[in-house]
């Protein structure tokens, strides 16, 4: 199995001005590696539909990628959700489910139907053009890499082990600026994000970067 650290990290140094949703177990990781604008924590109380809501952004942003970082327990909730992105039409959309077999924030409770179900070949089954399952250490990056570099809507599940996060508070005692705000105010952060962040022309990978972590 993976660290999920070691995959987190391999995505944030090839991104440029992509939107970053994250859930559950990702949400602490991703904010200790990344302090973009364009992140955002989507971890409250609505478990099970960070997927949805990056689609809306995809829908929304359509010249500009969007990163679902969803855990397995939170995808199960809302397979649907996988026949609704293909249905979207959506080709600016990457999921990446971290398969980690538990719920982990709460507890780390199993997931039913843990390591039996291949998410990958449901997302084929309902229509996604890319999909993509990684278990090895040597597989990260070109997984990544394969990931970004193809049209959407994209599927990688990756096979971490369970960590051992609590659960997640919005308050200034969280290390990651992110979840320091409100829900509300950190909508309200993406949306003048969103606003003010120009995608880079190509080959401005770094100035990109620049742009969206200001």
């Amino acid at each position: 199995m993976l660290n999920q650290v070691d995959v987190l990290q391999c995505l944030h140094a090839r991104r440029t001005t992509e939107v970053v949703v994250t859930t559950m177990a990702a949400v602490r990781p991703w904010g200790g590696i990344s302090h973009s604008s364009l992140d955002f924590a989507s971890a409250d109380s609505a478990m099970g539909h960070v997927a949805d809501f990056a689609l809306g952004i995809a829908l929304a942003q359509p010249s500009r990628r969007v990163i679902c970082l969803n855990g397995d327990g939170s995808m199960l909730m809302s397979l649907g959700t996988l026949a609704t992105i293909v249905e979207a039409r959506v080709s600016n959309l990457i999921v990446f489910i971290m398969e980690n077999g538990t719920y982990e924030i709460t507890g780390n409770q199993p997931v039913p139907g843990s390591r039996r179900i291949d998410y990958p070949i449901l997302a084929q089954a309902v229509g996604f053009p890319h999909a993509f399952r990684c278990e090895s250490d040597r597989e990260i990056e070109r997984t990544v890499s394969n990931a970004l570099s193809v049209a959407g809507p994209v599927l990688v599940s990756f096979v971490v082990e369970p960590g051992n996060e609590g659960p997640i508070s919005r308050s200034p005692n969280e290390e990651a600026p992110y979840l320091r705000h409100s829900l509300a105010e950190s909508a309200r952060h993406l949306r003048k994000a969103l606003a003010s962040v120009v995608r880079p022309e190509r080959g401005s990978r770094t100035r990109g970067r620049r742009r969206a972590e200001s």
